[in-house]
């Protein structure tokens, strides 16, 4: 049996030495598994990495990053046999995080060790996967603007995401879009679409978070044309827990959504990542699609 595969995203952080991967490596150890561990410099190495690594028909692959690499490697996975491991090691982790996998490099490595499986659902939206949630409208623009702020001016993340958004908010874009959810139809004029691979809490101080990953359905989550005061609105309605009594704010859950706009293409994002896809927009969720290590039940809450 071939040693489970470690794949460290060394671009989304700084520390990844060798003293650093020794160290890893000697905590895999001591907890009685080797493993091979690889430095990935970018996506396009994170993808030829896990695909070298599938070769071999391993056991397990262990992803090391934030959700963006994590996505990478488990799209890889999907509808095989293979189990992802999961390091989080990005700023969010919010995959990591609504599977209660512990935050420190040492706790989470103790959960890959023990080994305890769980099958969570896809998102996919014309073929291509998502873990955690997919957009479009103002977020994606948000997204690109901050990538180029950091490349071609060099700003940290957080500044870029803080000029992008107010850059966005200031011109604040309109969408018309037409969904159908489960054959449901839907036409509004929205700044933005929010689709989450299973159910998220929009309500109270765990806004963001599920409860749940195999419950078989996508959410939905529609704003009306509303403007920038409108939006704070429903930022407070949620944070108070009374975003049931928005009138400008839609929810739905579904296994398919089909989403339609007057362009052929457009940003989408999915995890964070920002691509141009053909529309329409043809979501699903593909039940149980990947097996991932998680803490045993009586550490965690049911996944």
């Amino acid at each position: 049996m071939p040693l489970p595969t470690v794949i460290i995203n060394a671009s989304a952080g700084s520390g990844y030495t060798p003293d650093w991967v020794n160290n890893l490596t000697e905590i895999f150890r001591t907890g009685g598994l080797d493993v091979h561990i690889t430095l990935a410099r970018d996506g396009a190495e994170i993808i030829a990495t896990t695909k070298r690594a599938l070769t071999e028909k391993p056991a397990t692959i262990i992803a090391g990053g934030g959700d963006g690499t994590i996505n990478a490697v488990a799209s890889l996975l999907i509808g095989t046999d293979v189990v992802l491991g999961i390091l989080p090691l990005g700023t969010l982790n919010h995959f990591a995080k609504d599977l209660h996998i512990p935050l420190k490099l040492e706790e989470a490595a103790r959960t890959i060790i023990t080994g305890h499986h769980t099958k969570v659902d896809v998102g996919e939206v014309n073929g291509r996967f998502f873990l955690n949630n997919s957009s479009l409208g103002i977020y994606p623009s948000m997204v690109r603007d901050r990538e180029n702020q950091q490349k071609k001016l060099g700003r940290s993340k957080w500044t870029a995401v803080g000029w992008a958004s107010l850059k966005i908010l200031r011109r604040y874009p309109f969408v018309n879009v037409r969904v159908t959810a489960d054959g449901k139809e839907h036409t509004r004029l929205t700044p933005f679409v929010f689709i989450g691979n299973n159910e998220y809490l929009m309500e109270g101080f765990n806004i963001g978070e599920r409860k749940c990953l195999n419950a078989g359905q996508l959410s939905l989550y529609v704003t009306q044309r509303t403007g920038r005061l409108g939006l704070l609105r429903l930022a407070l309605h949620a944070l108070f827990g009374r975003l049931h009594q928005a009138k400008d704010f839609d929810a739905y859950t579904a296994q398919e959504i089909l989403i339609e706009v007057r362009r052929p293409h457009m940003r989408i994002s999915t995890d964070g990542e920002v691509n141009v896809m053909d529309t329409p927009l043809h979501y699903r969720v593909r039940p149980g699609a990947l097996s991932v290590i998680v803490p045993p039940i009586n550490q965690a809450n049911e996944v």
